[in-house]
């Protein structure tokens, strides 16, 4: 075989289970895997540094903190995270704060951001001695159908590669190999558009509100939450097609302290925007999330929007579920928590989806109803039952407490 010929030919490497991407779903099974004696590997097309400075979500749910402790991977959690429990809405007409850590089941979240998260979880893995390829972007998923699949990888070289599998877990979003691996009829896939786009916004400016800030505003939405002393997440509801880079910083201070009710409420602190990323509100279902010996999770098994920061907590949740399935087939031949891995997890992230589309009718006004196309009085009515939606979550203590529930648990 001649030097180029050996070149073309992917290299063969083994593991029991192979997982795709470096998130916190794949993260959190790598580490229960690997803890539990799993030959396995995880496969990530970035570079280590991006994968511990890329930004996301920022709020972990209860469950989410017991799972992690379960498993010894809460530490900086604990060490570094802030206890948060109160959200505050305001409209045009007044303000409003819902202390929901002490309603329903008394539960608060822990503000963590998702970088951090992910950075200790990789050094946990790696410092067990987990298997891990930086660089590494999975092609294709085959024979899944079968009981030995395998992963065709190209390097950051471009040169081509090949893993074989037990089993594998495509832990890689909706756009990663997983996804695009499932053959036709494989699935079917549930997605709505909810016609809302927010511009994301990281200010390098301090917290201007001790609470979650939900503004709901004619002019659209607008969001507050902290992530650290120095940092803060906005969001501001713009007109679907709109550039990151499209509005100034002080056109977008300005339209923060306008829907914030700044003139009323207390001014926001200012400072740099960092970073601004577009969000499309989509939410975005796949079922079954086993096909064979190919299994789903994180954004690979749902996308669900931002408004109510069930992604991460999901993540983790179908995390725990798989670990535990895969490791009964494995170590005792037991399939049946396999069997039924897609349709637990389903029914958790169908009363995500449920709640989160909850959220993003009480905080936007209906598309056709804020564009004026709906029906003759549609904008009327269906602006009416928003604003019965804050009152009842204003003033009856049944309401607040299902909020509660359902805005931390899962």
């Amino acid at each position: 075989m001649t030097a180029s010929q050996k070149a073309r030919t992917p290299a063969r490497d083994t593991a029991d289970v192979v997982i795709l991407g470096a998130g916190p779903a794949g993260l959190v099974l790598g580490n229960l895997l690997h803890g539990a004696g799993i030959d396995c590997v995880v496969l990530e097309r970035a570079t280590r540094e991006h994968v511990q400075t890329r930004t996301r979500a920022g709020y972990l749910a209860e469950h989410s903190v017991r799972v992690l402790d379960r498993h010894g991977l809460a530490e900086g959690v604990h060490r570094r995270g802030q206890r948060h429990g109160v959200c505050e809405f305001r409209t045009e007409s007044n303000r409003f704060r819902l202390d929901y850590g002490r309603l329903g089941k008394g539960e608060q979240h822990v503000v963590y951001p998702q970088h951090d998260l992910v950075t200790d979880l990789l050094t946990q893995y790696v410092g067990a001695g987990g298997r891990i390829r930086f660089g590494a972007e999975a092609l294709a998923v085959r024979d899944a159908d079968g009981p030995h699949p395998s992963v065709d990888v190209r390097d950051a070289d471009g040169r081509p590669g090949r893993w074989h599998a037990r089993y594998v877990a495509g832990c890689d979003g909706r756009h990663g190999a997983a996804r695009r691996s499932l053959p036709a009829g494989a699935g079917r896939r549930h997605h709505r558009d909810h016609g809302v786009t927010w511009l994301g916004l990281l200010a390098e400016a301090p917290p201007s509100l001790d609470a979650v800030g939900y503004a709901i505003h004619p002019r659209g939405f607008a969001g507050h939450m902290a992530r650290s002393a120095e940092v803060t997440r906005y969001y501001l509801q713009a007109e679907p097609g709109t550039a990151p880079d499209a509005w100034s910083e002080d056109r977008i201070w300005d339209e923060l302290a306008l829907r914030l009710g700044a003139a009323e409420h207390g001014p926001l602190h200012r400072g740099r925007i960092a970073q601004r990323t577009v969000v499309a509100l989509e939410s975005d279902v796949l079922e079954p999330l086993r096909y064979g010996s190919l299994l789903l999770a994180g954004d690979a098994a749902s996308l669900i929007s931002p408004s109510a920061a069930k992604g991460a907590n999901l993540a983790v949740l179908e995390a725990e579920l798989l670990a535990r399935a895969l490791t009964a087939a494995l170590r005792h031949a037991e399939h049946s928590a396999l069997d039924r891995y897609s349709a637990d997890c389903l029914a958790y992230i169908w009363r995500a989806q449920e709640f989160s589309h909850w959220m993003i009718r009480l905080l936007h006004a209906e598309p056709e109803a804020a564009a004026g196309t709906g029906p003759e009085g549609g904008s009327r009515f269906q602006d009416r039952l928003r604003h019965s939606r804050i009152d009842a979550l204003r003033t009856s203590r049944t309401q607040q407490d299902w909020f509660a529930e359902n805005y931390v648990g899962l």
